[in-house]
C-alpha cells in the first residue's frame, strides 16, 4: 500500500472544508466562531470517513484482479464503486447534518455535496491507481531484475563448474608425465601449479577480474606449458600496463584460449606455436599461429562455448573468432571499470 500519510493530513480537512463551503450546505452568518469550528469538524469527519472506507474499497477490490489483468477494467470498477460510496456517504450524513444543525432544508446543497465528493473520490482513486501501478510495476521490475541477476550468478557458477574438473584433469596429466620422465621439472611445475591454482580458486567466485591479475596468473601458466611441452611454445604479451589495470576480464579467459590453441595446433621445435596477446579497441586479441592437427582431437568443446555464454551473461556481448591463413585470433570483449 502507498504511504499516504501526508496526502490524509492535507487533503481530508482541505475537501472537508472545501465541499462544505462551495455546496453552501453551512450557512456560516448563522453560527459564532466555535459553531462554525464544529461545523468545520464534522464535515473533516466526512471526509475522513469516505477517505477511509474509499482505502478499504481500494485494498479489497485489488485482490480479486489477477497481477496480469489489464489495468483499465480494473481501475474503472474501482472508481465507479469507490465514486458510489462517496455519493451515498455524503448524502446520508449531509442529510444529518441539517437534522441536528436545524439548518433550513434544502436538495441543493446535497446535490452539489454529493457532486463534489463524487468527483473527489474519483479523482484521487485515478491518483492513487496510478501511483499504485507504478509502484507495483517498480517493485515487478524489481524482482525480475533480482531473479535475472540471481540466474546469471547461477548460470555463471554451472559454466565455471565445468572448467575445473577440465583444468584440473589437463593439469594432473601433465604433472603425471613429468613425475615419470623428469622428476626435477616436475617439482618445478609442482610449485607453479600451486600458484596458477591458488589464483584459479581464488577469484573462480568473482565475475570479473582485472586484465592485469589475469596476464600475471598467464605468464605462470606459459612457464608450466614450455616445461610440458619442451619449449615448443612461445609467448609474447604486448599490452600497456597501465591499461590494463583499468580493464576487466572474466577469470581465466586466457587461460581458456592458451590452452585451446594447444588442444588443436601441432608444436615442434621447428615450427613452435605462437601465442600473443595484444589490445585492439574495445578488444583483448589473443592470437596463435595455424597448424592445425591432421585428425580431429577429442574434445569436449567446453572451452570457447562456455567462454562466450560467460561474456553473454556478463556483458551481453558475444566474443569473435576468426580463422585467417597462418592464425587463428579470438577477440575477447573488454569491460572497463
Amino acid at each position: 500500500m502507498i504511504r499516504d500519510r501526508i496526502m490524509q493530513m492535507l487533503f481530508i480537512p482541505f475537501l472537508g472544508i472545501g465541499i462544505s463551503y462551495t455546496s453552501g450546505i453551512i450557512t456560516y452568518s448563522r453560527y459564532n466562531s466555535l459553531q462554525v469550528t464544529g461545523a468545520s469538524l464534522y464535515f473533516i469527519w466526512v471526509s475522513f470517513c469516505i477517505w477511509k472506507g474509499c482505502q478499504w474499497i481500494h485494498l479489497k477490490l485489488r485482490k480479486l484482479y489477477p497481477v496480469n489483468q489489464k489495468p483499465f477494467s480494473k481501475i474503472l470498477s474501482i472508481s465507479l464503486i469507490s465514486g458510489l460510496y462517496g455519493s451515498a456517504l455524503m448524502a446520508v450524513l449531509c442529510m444529518i447534518w441539517l437534522k441536528i444543525s436545524g439548518e433550513p432544508f434544502s436538495w441543493n446543497p446535497i446535490y452539489e455535496s454529493v457532486f463534489l465528493s463524487t468527483m473527489a473520490v474519483i479523482i484521487f482513486t485515478l491518483v492513487y491507481e496510478v501511483l499504485y501501478l507504478s509502484k507495483e510495476r517498480e517493485i515487478d521490475n524489481k524482482i525480475v531484475n533480482q531473479l535475472d541477476e540471481e540466474l546469471t550468478h547461477a548460470e555463471m557458477n554451472a559454466l565455471r563448474n565445468e572448467l575445473d574438473p577440465h583444468f584440473i584433469f589437463n593439469s594432473l596429466n601433465t604433472l603425471s608425465h613429468l613425475i615419470a620422465h623428469d622428476p626435477e621439472k616436475a617439482g618445478q611445475f609442482n610449485r607453479k601449479l600451486a600458484e596458477v591454482y591458488k589464483y584459479f580458486l581464488l577469484n573462480r567466485s568473482k565475475d570479473l577480474v582485472t586484465v592485469s591479475n589475469e596476464v600475471d596468473f598467464i605468464k605462470n601458466y606459459f612457464f608450466l606449458l614450455q616445461i610440458r611441452h619442451d619449449n615448443n611454445i612461445q609467448w609474447k604479451i604486448n599490452l600497456n600496463e597501465a591499461e590494463i589495470r583499468k580493464m576487466l576480464i572474466i577469470p581465466c579467459a586466457l587461460q581458456i584460449l592458451v590452452e585451446n590453441a594447444i588442444k588443436h595446433n601441432e608444436l615442434s621445435k621447428e615450427k613452435p606455436l605462437m601465442i600473443t596477446i595484444s589490445s585492439e579497441k574495445d578488444y583483448l586479441v589473443v592470437q596463435n599461429s595455424l597448424m592445425q592437427k591432421p585428425s580431429m582431437v577429442n574434445s569436449t568443446k567446453v572451452g570457447l562455448r562456455n567462454l562466450d555464454a560467460q561474456y553473454f551473461l556478463m556483458a551481453r556481448k558475444n566474443i569473435r573468432n576468426d580463422f585467417f591463413e597462418n592464425r587463428f585470433v579470438v577477440k575477447l570483449p573488454i569491460i572497463t571499470k
